[in-house]
């Protein structure tokens, strides 16, 4: 465990149960979504690198344009 991760869990064992919970609620939920992100991007690389592919097809035959960053 990290210095400064002991001291963030020294001052929320100063702090009473409810808040103690509420922030303890709060890393769980942060922790699990950053899970599912990891889990989908894993799941996700074929189709990305397959869209990639595409879009570069796409390029190479002339049928894409440049964005003009005024319309954007």
């Amino acid at each position: 465990m990290t210095e400064l991760l002991e001291q963030a869990i020294a001052r929320l064992k100063k702090l009473p149960s409810d808040e103690q919970n509420a922030i303890a609620t709060m890393i769980l939920e942060e922790l699990e979504d950053d899970q599912r992100w990891d889990e989908s991007f894993a799941r996700s690389s074929d189709l990305l690198a397959k869209l990639a592919a595409e879009a570069m097809a796409e390029y190479h035959a002339g049928e894409t344009q440049k964005l003009d960053p005024e319309t954007l």
